[in-house]
């Protein structure tokens, strides 16, 4: 199994309510910082499409043109659709976050979950560290950030990254847009759970369990155990874990206010046990198809894994995490 991503979770949001992730602590840098690139910023397209080339709107061209006012000498601006990469570290180093974090993480997500792409161009600005980071969203977006992390802007559509604290944060943050464009109604239980998963993430060969699995052969995107496993199995050991009918139960406000830490860990690792036993994208699709007559979940969830005693499986799936190991 080939690891990808180490990831520190950020308090970045796509939808309404705001994706609040609990911060944890600071992670080293994911690579060496470098200098500053350049002294202009570099814009790099995918080839024209037969339908831009044949004079149909380019909207990546037209966001381009509107994006150049915003971005600063020195940053490098790389398309990878359906998003824009933009970055201060040395170009080579965006283009490398641009191919080998954001492609490959939408590559996989697609082939297993999501059919539709965002329905908006997304920015992605990745700062190359502290200074950086604080200093242009004052800059470019007239934010004073409230998280050392990141955050994403919906008011500038823009995912806005101190990169320095790990690339691998925005595969859980690249889980939200997509969720919101294929499962709009798909409750934060569920979304957050998912992003959660890949907030460490490897890939293994695809089981072809997917809507295109079955395509370049590729290996299959999976979450990792990380540093939410700790206070999910203190939470265990004092007994204190909710049922899961009470998890899927929360509104969203709940799921982001009420012992969030819990919730999210929880959630997290009811997707890594679904992932483990080649069940969470069927749940998944079986969750969206059947949302309007569970919109919890909690009915699919129970079909999917085969239990109508949930307590007993509560037992063996609180047995299964006290087991696991992080690092």
């Amino acid at each position: 199994m080939k690891r990808r991503t180490g990831l520190t979770l950020l308090a970045l949001v796509w939808m309404v309510p705001s994706c609040r992730g609990e911060e944890p602590p600071a992670a080293a840098p994911s690579a060496a910082e470098s200098r500053r690139a350049g002294t202009a910023a570099r814009a790099e397209m995918a080839p024209a499409t037969p339908e831009t080339a044949a004079g149909k709107a380019d909207p990546f061209g037209e966001h381009l043109r509107a994006l150049r006012a915003k971005v600063p000498e020195g940053f490098t601006v790389v398309v990878e659709p359906p998003f824009v990469v933009i970055g201060d570290e040395e170009p080579a180093m965006v283009r490398l976050r641009a191919r080998e974090t954001v492609r490959w993480a939408v590559q996989r997500l697609k082939a297993l979950y999501f059919e539709k792409d965002p329905g908006k161009i997304l920015d992605i600005w990745l700062f190359k560290d502290d200074a950086s980071y604080e200093r242009h969203a004052h800059e470019i977006f007239g934010d004073d950030p409230t998280t050392p992390f990141g955050y994403f802007s919906q008011t500038h559509g823009a995912l806005i990254m101190n990169i320095r604290t790990g690339g691998g944060t925005l595969v859980h943050e690249l889980v939200h847009p997509f969720m919101a464009a294929n499962f709009p109604e798909c409750p934060a239980w569920f979304n957050e759970g998912l992003g959660s998963l890949y907030e460490q993430s490897a890939e293994r060969p695809s089981t072809g369990s997917g809507p295109r699995a079955e395509s370049r052969g590729d290996g299959q995107i999976v979450g990792l155990t990380n540093w939410r496993l700790k206070g999910l199995q203190e939470t265990i050991q004092a007994g204190k874990a909710p049922s899961f009918k009470a998890l899927t139960a929360t509104s969203d406000y709940q799921f982001y206010n009420e012992d969030k830490g819990t919730h999210y860990a929880q959630a997290r690792y009811l997707c890594y046990w679904l992932q483990e036993k080649g069940l969470l994208a069927k749940f998944y699709r079986e969750f969206r198809a059947g949302a309007k007559d569970d919109p919890t979940g909690y009915e699919t969830l129970k079909r999917v894994l085969g239990e109508e005693d949930m307590d007993a499986f509560k037992k063996r799936w609180e047995a299964f995490v006290l087991g696991l190991r992080f690092p």
